[in-house]
């Protein structure tokens, strides 16, 4: 029977550009991930996709994990040689998510750099409407991350779905079901962003959710305000920063939300580096918890 608690799950990301991400897989399964997202970061780096998901396969086994989706973090809508370069890695991993048992690809929507973000709009909608229709095809959902990668909507050189009015603009642009968001609350704790309403406005394109948080350092705030000498927000894992992740969870399922919480790791300021695993555990241990952390019973009923 299967368990519900599993509708969601708690895994981890996994970079696909290490020389043997299948290895690292294989070494942090018995620590508890139910889920795994390989990404890239801009190439793929002459990565083999069928022979990297063979591996990856492998090195689950017969382990309860799932690869939950495929991630690419680069700009699609630009013209230099890396960025088409990405816009070349998107249309490969959506051709190639069905051996690696997934559905979704994700990353950043690109941008023109230098420009106001609606100026991006008609070159998103020239690239990600054919990207959008040929995922449909395959039977793959594009889920794009908040971030902001320290843009705005004045400027900016990676992402423009890092604001809920940019999301407006966007899915009007391509109202496609299958683009969707990737989300997490630490982005709009940056924005000061209340993260809880913003799940129940825009759960049905929530297909996917990264497992990092932020603390906001009100002191530094009524002192020197946001964006001046000293940081007002601190990227954190999951455990360690300000969301309430029973709430997020709680939210997530009322809204019908199934799929994975992946933790995004090398942010925190304290658990990187040596510590970096070390956070981790502690974000799927606490997430599992806020989950729900009782021993699964069926109805008898």
């Amino acid at each position: 029977m299967p368990n519900p608690l599993l509708d969601i799950r708690i895994g981890t990301m996994v970079r696909a550009n290490l020389d043997d991400p299948a290895a690292y897989i294989k070494a942090i399964l018995p620590l508890g991930f139910e889920s795994i997202q390989p990404f890239f970061w801009q190439t793929l780096g002459g990565k083999d996709l069928p022979r990297l998901a063979g591996q990856i396969h492998e090195a689950i086994g017969d382990a309860d994990v799932v690869v939950s989706s495929l991630g690419v973090f680069g700009n699609p809508l630009e013209s230099g040689d890396s960025d088409r370069g990405v816009l070349e890695a998107w249309e490969t991993l959506i051709d190639h998510a069905h051996l690696f048992g997934t559905s979704m690809v994700s990353g950043f929507t690109g941008r023109l750099r230098g420009k106001p973000l609606p100026d991006s709009l008609p070159r998103f909608r020239e690239v990600w409407g054919p990207l959008a229709r040929r995922a449909a095809d395959k039977g793959v959902r594009i889920a794009f991350e908040n971030c902001a990668m320290d843009g705005n909507w004045a400027d900016g050189d990676w992402n423009i779905a890092h604001n809920p009015d940019a999301w407006e603009l966007m899915f009007n642009e391509l109202p496609d079901d299958n683009l969707g968001l990737e989300w997490e609350p630490c982005h709009q704790l940056v924005y000061l962003i209340d993260p809880i309403p913003q799940i129940r406005k825009w759960a049905p394109r929530i297909f996917h959710v990264h497992g990092k948080d932020a603390t906001v350092r009100w002191d530094v705030i009524r002192e020197h305000g946001v964006f001046g000498r000293l940081p007002f927000v601190q990227m954190r894992t999951p455990g360690f920063g300000d969301s309430d992740w029973t709430r997020v969870i709680s939210e997530l399922r009322l809204a019908g939300y199934k799929g994975a919480i992946d933790i995004e790791g090398w942010h925190d300021p304290v658990y990187r580096g040596d510590l970096e695993i070390t956070g981790q555990v502690r974000a799927l241990d606490y997430l599992k918890q806020c989950r729900g952390g009782a021993t699964y019973l069926p109805n008898p009923a």
